[in-house]
């Protein structure tokens, strides 16, 4: 399974701006630090400002900071949030046809992998995903799983 670009660089963004909760942050630093597009930062700004995620202030000195608490951004709810679906397989998808219909059960097989999947990122928060330093004042777990990002999030079983 591979989570879209966009969410990549949404939980990239929400750990940025979590670790500098002392003042706004532009996107403009936001993509020199991860070597990535304004462009493409922009779009994920708007998207987690809609979602509740992030709160925005335009003009001179404007910039982004979080809405909530580390602790309080679930990463589930940003992930469903950002992402535009979840069909793994064909048969997922809001139009199946597939010739094996009523034969096969890798449907619900999928589904209850990707249900696992979701439950397990609905018990972290965007906490879990912060430095140990950085954790001050959150009601961060006390172990935490790094997570690796390139062009897109891969997500394997371990």
């Amino acid at each position: 399974m591979r989570l879209t670009t966009m969410t990549d660089y949404s939980l990239r963004l929400l750990m940025y701006v979590a670790q500098r909760r002392e003042r706004l942050c532009t996107i403009a630093e936001v993509a020199r630090a991860y070597g990535i597009s304004e462009a493409h930062l922009t779009k994920v700004t708007h998207q987690l400002g809609l979602g509740g995620w992030l709160e925005t202030v335009r003009g001179k000195g404007g910039g982004m900071r979080l809405a909530a608490a580390p602790a309080d951004i679930n990463l589930g709810a940003v992930v469903r949030s950002i992402e535009p679906d979840f069909f793994l397989v064909d048969c997922l998808g809001s139009d199946p046809a597939c010739v094996l219909t009523g034969r096969c059960r890798l449907t619900g097989i999928v589904s209850g992998a990707l249900q696992s999947f979701m439950q397990h990122l609905d018990g972290h928060s965007l906490a879990d995903l912060l430095p140990t330093t950085a954790k001050v004042g959150t009601k961060a777990r006390s172990v935490t799983r790094p997570m690796t990002f390139g062009k897109r999030l891969t997500v394997t079983a371990s």
